[in-house]
């Protein structure tokens, strides 16, 4: 990533450096198979086209061919990376076209969605593109990594018309769909505070220090690419919106702070002493889609977690102030022996707890336990057993959210406001801890914060 920088990407995706200012193709009709809501109508499959193939992108693939081959189907595959996007097709074993340039994919395929699975600075590119075209977007979150990106993405659909969802999977897990009814519920009360701590562990923390993530001007820091699953799912949860964020981070681990360094794993010489020693050819997927393109575009997936270019924090606590009075206290630590999180909801009738430690082979629990305190009653004790695959059963039920019309009474499905707001707390948490200074989120795009959701 050190040698592709965004110009780069808007030549190679097609997009343009003056598409912002380009006169949008916009489709006077909706695209077949979809509501005007931008879901699924009876008969016919979703037409989904997909721009990014890493890790991710290929996952999303494998989802849809596995799970949802009776709801959907890929038409098109594009990535500015030529070997890439083909080790994609292969693995997944799709017989669909590639594609290196995104408007040439969009105009052949016309698919009824395009699903974005970039490098999340290139959301904003990729999203507006699409809509000015006439297309429905899905993405990954976070939505896009800066306050001016989200303005630009908020004018996009609102100029076309198209829509964009989020693809936030963690609403979808049954242990926090249960913790959503509990507090719909009034088992607590009135929310007054929350404790929210999360733990990512010396393994899956690592390794949003070996890749692109590492750097604030691709991921917008672990404030944007991680806690906008956090925030989304405290949103969620309270049924509200951020109003002020105070927040302090610092780099103390890894980046600079580390004992040993070198350009990647594979070409370093203290692979015998370093705990972080990455074998990235052990993985297929790894080696056919990234070792075996780097000629590419020099794209190491293997990049030492001590490199000195690391801007990003490893450890993070933000205070949140909601529009309808709740706060929250927040922290995040990328370097945890054990992987998960501990959160806690205080109301004027009681409090709920939960302690989630995920990504634990040999101490992975069969259910998961939500402990119900009343002021001036029994405590109850809630076992939870959640799905199968992945996000624990979240990415299925989520494509099953969006690719039908199916009832949402738990307000799964997530949209432009939603992915707004969930940036924008990550955006200004990152903000106050530059300056020192607690920052408004109704500073800094049109969205004036919500004591109420919709």
């Amino acid at each position: 990533m050190d040698k592709i920088n965004r110009r780069k990407f808007l030549h190679l995706a097609g997009i343009g450096v003056a598409a912002a200012a380009a006169t949008p193709y916009i489709g006077s009709a909706m695209p077949k198979g979809l509501t005007n809501e931008g879901s699924a109508t009876p008969g016919g499959k979703i037409r989904i086209a997909i721009v990014g193939t890493g890790s991710r992108g290929t996952y999303f693939s494998r989802s849809l061919v596995r799970d949802h081959a009776d709801q959907a189907e890929i038409v098109g595959l594009c990535d500015i990376n030529p070997g890439r996007v083909e080790a994609s097709k292969q693995l997944v074993g799709l017989d669909c076209p590639t594609y290196t340039d995104l408007a040439q994919m969009l105009n052949e395929t016309k698919p009824d969605y395009l699903l974005v699975t970039t490098m999340d600075s290139t959301h904003d590119l990729v999203i507006v593109q699409a809509l000015e075209m006439g297309y429905n977007v899905i993405t990954e979150k976070p939505m896009t990594t800066d306050e001016d990106k989200c303005q630009r993405i908020i004018d996009a659909e609102k100029r076309t018309g198209k829509k964009v969802i989020v693809a936030f999977n963690y609403r979808y897990a049954n242990h926090r769909t249960k913790i959503w009814e509990l507090l719909r519920n009034g088992e607590i009360g009135d929310i007054t505070s929350v404790d929210f701590h999360w733990y990512l562990n010396t393994s899956h923390g690592a390794d949003y220090f070996r890749r692109w993530h590492r750097r604030r001007e691709f991921g917008g820091s672990l404030w944007l690419h991680k806690a906008t699953h956090h925030f989304d799912l405290l949103n969620w949860w309270l049924d509200t919106e951020p109003e002020e964020v105070f927040a302090y981070g610092e780099l103390e681990f890894y980046g600079k702070n580390g004992p040993y360094r070198a350009e990647n794993c594979r070409s370093c010489p203290h692979t015998r002493q370093c705990n972080f020693y990455f074998d990235l050819a052990r993985s297929e997927n790894n080696r056919k889609l990234y070792i075996e393109n780097e000629h590419h575009d020099g794209y190491l997936r293997d990049g030492c977690v001590f490199k000195e270019d690391i801007d990003i924090f490893d450890k993070m606590c933000a205070s949140i102030k909601y529009a309808n009075g709740v706060q929250a206290s927040y922290s995040l630590t990328t370097y945890s022996p054990y992987e998960g999180y501990r959160i806690a909801f205080n109301g004027t009738k009681g409090r709920i707890d939960a302690w989630v430690q995920e990504s634990h082979p040999t101490h992975r629990a069969d259910y998961e336990e939500i402990m119900l305190s009343r002021n001036f009653g029994e405590r109850e004790y809630i076992r939870v057993i959640d799905g199968s695959g992945g996000h624990a059963g979240g990415d299925k039920k989520m494509l099953d959210m969006i690719l039908t019309n199916a009832d949402d009474p738990l307000k799964q499905r997530a949209g432009v406001r939603d992915g707004a707001m969930s940036i924008l707390t990550g955006v200004a948490a990152r903000k106050s801890c530059d300056s020192g200074q607690p920052v408004k989120i109704a500073s800094l795009t049109e969205f004036v914060p919500k004591a109420k959701k919709d």
